[in-house]
């Protein structure tokens, strides 16, 4: 550069002008990650909904809202079961009950005894 304060307003210019289109790119790039999030919870909202029954979806809500971990742990083994083909008919009450227990973390019991 010649040093000329034209060319220098004009290289910071230019400067500026990358920086936007770069935070626009990552910006873009973010909201890209996030629709594509947001579509596969529909997708997995509407396999739930296909394969359990009301009184399931319910017990499912309420695990999920005690134990959210445990909750998305057990919707991710429906949605693999069903989309496997394992499922005959709709999961019920009871047979989400057997999911449940069979996928619940072993819990330790303490029995206290007072003398």
């Amino acid at each position: 550069m010649s040093g000329s304060p034209d060319e220098e307003k004009l290289e910071e210019l230019r400067q500026k002008k990358m920086e936007q289109l770069q935070d626009r790119a990552d910006a873009q790039g973010e909201g890209d990650q996030e629709a594509a999030q947001q579509q596969a919870d529909a997708q997995k909202k509407a396999v739930l909904r296909q394969h359990l029954t009301d009184e399931a979806r319910k017990r499912l809500n309420t695990v999920k809202m005690s134990k959210p971990q445990f909750g998305e742990q057990v919707e991710r083994q429906v949605v693999s079961l069903a989309r496997s083909g394992r499922i005959q008919g709709k999961i019920d009450d009871d047979k989400m009950k057997q999911l449940l227990k069979e996928l619940k973390p072993d819990s330790q019991s303490f029995d206290i005894q007072r003398r």
